[in-house]
C-alpha cells in the first residue's frame, strides 16, 4: 500500500470523462429510524442525498446514482441534476445488492468505462476536489482511496479491470472484499478532508 502526500499535482490532473461515478443511494436507512435518511436536511437546509450528490457530479458529471424505489421525488431530483438513474428494488436487501447493479448499469450505459468512483450518498461531507483527486488517481494505480490522519475513507476508485470481482462480493460489505485482497496496490492520498470519514446513520450524526 503506497501512500502519497502531493495532492497538487493529482487535482491538477484532468479526470478523463471514462470515469464514471457511481452514487450508492438505495441503502435502507435501518439505523436512523422510519424516515428516508437521505431526504433530511442539513444545516444548510439542502437533503442529505442531494447535497451528495451535487458534490459527485460536480466532480465526475458522468454518474450513475442507485436509489429506492419509493420515494420518486427524490429520484426525480437527481436525474435533474445529471444523474443516469436506476431503481433499486426491494429484493436487492443487501449493500453487495446495490453496489453491483450500479456497476453494471454504468457498464452498460457507459461500455467505455475505464475506471468508475464509488461514493455513498449519506456522506455529504466530502469535498469535490477530494473526489477529483481520487479519480485521478487512476491514472497511477488500479483502487485509490482518500486518507486522513491514517485513517481510511471514502469514496473509493476502482480501475475497470477490478470489476469482475466486484460483481463477486456479496452481503453488507460493500467493496471491502476487494480492498482486502488488494492491500498492496491501493494508492492511498493523503487528504486535509475529514468529509472522508464522516457518514450519517444517526440523526446524532448530524453537524
Amino acid at each position: 500500500m503506497t501512500s502519497d502526500p502531493d495532492k497538487n499535482m493529482l487535482a491538477a490532473s484532468p479526470v478523463p470523462l471514462s470515469t464514471v461515478g457511481v452514487l450508492l443511494a438505495g441503502g435502507f436507512s435501518r439505523r436512523f429510524g422510519p424516515q428516508n435518511k437521505l431526504t433530511q436536511r442539513l444545516a444548510n437546509g439542502e437533503m442529505i442525498g442531494i447535497h451528495s450528490a451535487k458534490t459527485l457530479i460536480a466532480a465526475l458529471p458522468v454518474a450513475i446514482a442507485v436509489v429506492r424505489e419509493s420515494d420518486p421525488d427524490f429520484t426525480a431530483s437527481l436525474a435533474a441534476l445529471g444523474y443516469h438513474v436506476v431503481l433499486c428494488h426491494m429484493q436487492h436487501a443487501v449493500m453487495a445488492d446495490s453496489l453491483k447493479l450500479g456497476i453494471l448499469t454504468a457498464q452498460s450505459a457507459f461500455p467505455h468505462m475505464t475506471g468508475l468512483v464509488i461514493a455513498l450518498a449519506d456522506m455529504p461531507y466530502i469535498q469535490a476536489k477530494t473526489i477529483r483527486q481520487v479519480a485521478a488517481g487512476l491514472a497511477r494505480a488500479s483502487i485509490v482511496q482518500p486518507v486522513m490522519q491514517g485513517q481510511p475513507g471514502h469514496p473509493v476508485a476502482f480501475a475497470s479491470r477490478l470489476i469482475p470481482e466486484l460483481l463477486a462480493i456479496e452481503g453488507d460489505q460493500g467493496a471491502r472484499e476487494v480492498l482486502r485482497a488488494h492491500q498492496a496496490d491501493i494508492l492511498q492520498l493523503e487528504c486535509q478532508d475529514p468529509g472522508i470519514l464522516k457518514d450519517i446513520d444517526t440523526p446524532a450524526d448530524f453537524g
